[in-house]
């Protein structure tokens, strides 16, 4: 089961991630939908996730059922997640991928400070454009670190609220 046939893709065109709803990016725009199938009244439809840790999936999958049985011919909707495959941005729709304006990879830009400087527009009046922010190395033993994680003394990770 590999194809999505046309009827699921103009279901579908409106439904939203939530986390693309403001860009008007649809799961088929996000090229979640691996394929489709409808037998003797029984609609399955697969979707890949951009993350395996999506705090909305159970939403987008009931959407996505709701919105296929609601269809005629089809009595009943079965969504699963495909664990197989992963998402890569290559399943984006040319319009997806312009509005997300995803970065090149890193290998791509020589000289990522004329990239920076070429590609960015200035924050606002009297604010460069090559403002940035940067999280810098505490020397408290209990603040985060630049990677993001936070240790004790005696480099014993810090665990839950307040930690």
């Amino acid at each position: 089961m590999s194809e999505v046939p046309p009827w699921v893709l103009t279901a579908l065109a409106d439904v939203y991630d939530p986390c693309c709803r403001e860009k008007g990016i649809s799961v088929v725009d996000m090229g979640l939908v691996r394929s489709a199938r409808v037998e003797h009244g029984h609609a399955r439809v697969e979707l890949l996730l951009t993350s395996g840790w999506c705090p909305f999936a159970a939403k987008v999958l009931t959407e996505v059922a709701d919105r296929i049985a609601a269809l005629p011919g089809v009595d009943d909707a079965e969504v699963d997640i495909v664990w197989d495959e992963p998402w890569t941005t290559d399943r984006l729709s040319p319009d997806a991928a312009r509005k997300l304006r995803f970065l090149p990879p890193p290998s791509a830009v020589p000289d990522r400070d004329a990239y920076v400087a070429a590609h960015t527009r200035s924050a606002g009046p009297g604010i460069p454009a090559d403002t940035t922010t940067t999280r810098r190395a505490s020397t408290n033993p209990h603040a985060h670190t630049r990677e993001g994680s936070a240790s004790r003394p005696g480099g014993a990770p810090t665990v839950g609220p307040g930690a």
